[in-house]
């Protein structure tokens, strides 16, 4: 029985509050049994998703209110992850756009509206947070607006209703001044009455656009998918149209629609619903499910390009595959090649070596989320420091460019603004709402952020608010500074002591405490100059006949800095690796033995050394 659809994407900038919202909307909608438990922030499933608080992988779901099946598509809110933007914004027909009552619309926001009026959808606009002690609605609003104009949003676009919500309570309202309903009635119902019905023909030519994959133990590949025209039958035979013209002949064994969190067998689809299709094998994303006979294969996802490369390499310190199950390159190539089919804004190139992968993504965050996910899953391997990928243009060599935007105390303006000059860094606007906080915004080379979100974290003392979005490509701006300091760099395996520890503090910062093991070539800390210092940290105070080799040992120790991945990744310099294991991460020179190591200025700067492999 063909029932009413209405297919939609919430999007709104990180941390805003959506996936509590659809939290909300499942429980009000009777998704869940009266005795059933369920975790908050029910669809951030993904293990990292939780402990960051962020949305990475763009999920859907589909809830029931008045005879209507709302499918409901969560999108991340970082630009990292703008693959998975562009493929959930062609599965539906409307966007809901979520805003925090106090910060307002924010850099994320920007990208993911962007993509969504660029694709024509028509929005649902609700201020989030209402409860917050320093909600602003009015000027928010305003400030949506502006947002609104700035991206060239059409007349129909710019009309768009607006909700005032509490997501954690769910309730939302007509107005600011009301003090919210008992439930998010008034949400469902602009829904149904703003977002369009599914266009199309259910006896057109068969047209099923694949966005997404999943995979099950027991009915192998999943592709999730938007039918836009015709109608797919179970046991029905169809053509996989692939990226290079040529149409596979499958059987399609089974069919599911999605019915909260569940899938439900079904046994025809309906029209402009959102389906899962099992068992097709080879199926990839951006595919079209159409009729083998008389294929009509649908456009494919346009994605942006990636612009930072990562070196991945094989582990070789003297600990390689004492932590980690997979270690060879083999492991590293499968898992890589497991990776591209589900996720389509990455790529990867062959190295330099046999060992070597250069993998390209749209920033810093989304790779190292996929290198957190593999040492996660029992994987060794060493990363270089991230690089841009360029292009070349008419004999011109391009790079991309970032649109910067922060969020800093008045007091820290003057420092941020003299650390961004080096970096070819341009000011595009600045304001200041009276808060006690400027907005900032710059125009920079993507090499300039590289390393930047740790210097400005310690000047500002932890208080700035620092997102980018890619901005396009300009002609190559010259050299950029890199890292000022040096490294401390054991020269000697063994187990740091305090004894030594105690006197390398003055040399510089510390990565690591006492009772680490280290081997030679292993950085242990950040020397205070800018050359890289041989360090002995395993030297122990000798015994003699005068006193114990225990007298005195009560040193005082600062406590070592402990570097998270993203930080490892943007400390490192050109000639240093990091070591990735399931146990540890370690910092280390790519040529261990000091003697054969070259002098810091031999090391050549990126410029000379050419663009990133696969650019």
């Amino acid at each position: 029985m063909t029932q009413a659809i209405r297919n939609i994407a919430i999007i709104a900038h990180v941390d805003h509050g959506k996936t509590t919202l659809v939290d909300a909307m499942l429980r009000q909608s009777g998704t869940f049994r009266a005795n059933e438990t369920v975790v908050d922030r029910v669809l951030d499933s993904n293990e990292l998703e939780r402990e960051r608080g962020i949305t990475i992988l763009a999920k859907n779901t589909a809830v029931f209110y008045q005879g209507v099946k709302i499918n409901i598509v969560d999108t991340p809110g970082h630009s990292d992850f703008g693959g998975e933007v562009e493929r959930a914004l062609k599965m539906v027909d409307g966007v809901m756009l979520l805003v925090d009552a106090s910060e307002g619309p924010l850099p994320q926001t920007r990208y993911v509206l962007s993509k969504a009026l660029e694709a024509g959808l028509p929005p649902i606009v609700v201020i989030n947070k209402m409860d917050r002690p320093d909600a602003r609605p009015q000027q928010v609003l305003n400030e949506i607006y502006d947002l609104f104009i700035d991206l060239d949003a059409s007349e129909a676009q710019l009309d768009f209703p607006v909700l005032y919500a509490n997501a954690r309570t769910g309730t939302a309202s007509p107005t600011a001044a009301e003090p919210g309903f008992n439930d998010l009635r008034l949400l469902f119902d602009a829904i149904v009455s703003t977002v369009p019905a599914p266009a199309g023909d259910a006896d057109g030519p068969l047209q099923i656009l694949v966005a997404n994959l999943d995979y099950s133990d027991y009915l192998g590949r999943i592709a999730i998918a938007r039918v836009f025209n015709g109608t797919l039958r179970t046991g029905a035979d169809a053509g996989i149209a692939k990226v290079d013209g040529a149409v596979v002949r499958t059987r399609i064994t089974r069919l599911f629609s999605f019915s909260g969190l569940r899938r439900i067998e079904i046994e025809a689809t309906d029209l402009g619903d959102i389906i899962a299709v099992a068992g097709v094998e080879g199926i990839a994303i951006g595919d079209t499910i159409t009729d083998a006979e008389a294929p009509a294969p649908l456009p494919r996802v346009a994605i942006d390009e990636p612009t930072i490369a990562i070196q991945f390499c094989v582990n070789t310190s003297p600990f390689a595959g004492r932590e980690g199950a997979y270690v060879t390159s083999r492991n590293l190539r499968e898992r890589l090649e497991k990776e591209l089919l589900t996720n389509v804004a990455m790529r990867v190139a062959e190295g330099g070596t046999p060992d070597t992968f250069a993998v390209m993504g749209r920033g810093e965050l989304q790779l190292a989320i996929l290198i957190e996910t593999m040492r996660r899953e029992g994987y060794e391997l060493m990363a270089g420091r991230p690089e841009i990928v360029t292009k070349v243009d008419g004999g011109r060599l391009m790079e991309p460019v970032e649109r910067l935007f922060l969020d800093v105390p008045e007091q820290f303006v003057g420092v941020v603004v003299e650390k961004l000059g080096p970096r070819k860094a341009v000011m595009v606007n600045m304001r200041n709402h009276g808060s006690g906080r400027v907005r900032l915004e710059f125009r920079l080379p993507s090499r300039g952020l590289i390393g930047l979100r740790s210097e400005l974290l310690t000047d500002t003392r932890g208080t700035i608010v620092m997102n980018s979005l890619f901005d396009g490509y300009i002609e190559w701006t010259g050299d950029i500074p890199r890292r000022p300091t040096g490294a401390l760099v054991a020269d000697r395996p063994g187990v740091t002591t305090a004894y030594a520890l105690y006197n390398l503090q003055e040399r510089g910062e510390l990565f690591v405490g006492p009772g680490t093991a280290v081997y030679e070539g292993m950085i242990i800390g950040e020397h205070a100059r800018d050359n890289d210092l041989d360090v002995n940290a395993v030297r122990e105070k000798k015994l003699t006949n005068i006193r114990s080799s225990t007298a005195d040992i009560a040193v005082r120790l600062v406590p070592p800095r402990a570097l998270n991945l993203e930080q490892a990744l943007e400390f490192i310099a050109d000639d240093e690796y990091v070591e990735i294991t399931p146990a540890a991460l370690r910092l280390r020179k790519k040529v261990l033995q000091a003697v054969r190591r070259p002098k810091k200025d031999d090391v050549a700067p990126l410029a000379a050394r050419g663009p990133a492999p696969g650019s």
